[in-house]
């Protein structure tokens, strides 16, 4: 019998005194990653249990709010593709696709 593999990604968060993210950097040697420095992160873990979702989302005190804007439409973009690989869902996809595009037209993210 095969053993199972385990794999470990790590998130170091550096708080100042008033316990705000200053730096934020992540590992998972896996992925060949190494103490990458990240200005914000959104992880959502799924308890099954109480049917929820968990959520940390986190952002350093000098990430730009331009820079915000491009990684939220970003992750909008991922989630769709993710919905749609995870669902078979198109229907859904497309309508998720057409909000990216007009998030992305309101804050003029495309030029």
């Amino acid at each position: 019998m095969s053993k199972n593999h385990t794999s470990k990604i790590e998130l170091n968060v550096e708080l100042d005194e008033n316990k705000i993210p200053e730096k934020l950097s992540w590992t998972a040697e896996d992925g060949g990653i190494t103490n990458a420095e990240a200005k914000a992160m959104l992880l959502s873990v799924w308890d099954s249990e109480a049917q929820e979702t968990l959520r940390i989302d986190l952002w350093t005190k000098d990430m730009p709010v331009d820079e915000m804007k491009v990684f939220f439409h970003q992750t909008l973009v991922a989630m769709s593709n993710t919905f749609n690989k995870a669902t078979q869902d198109e229907k859904m996809t497309a309508t998720m696709k057409d909000f990216c595009d007009y998030f992305a037209e309101k804050l003029e993210l495309k030029k």
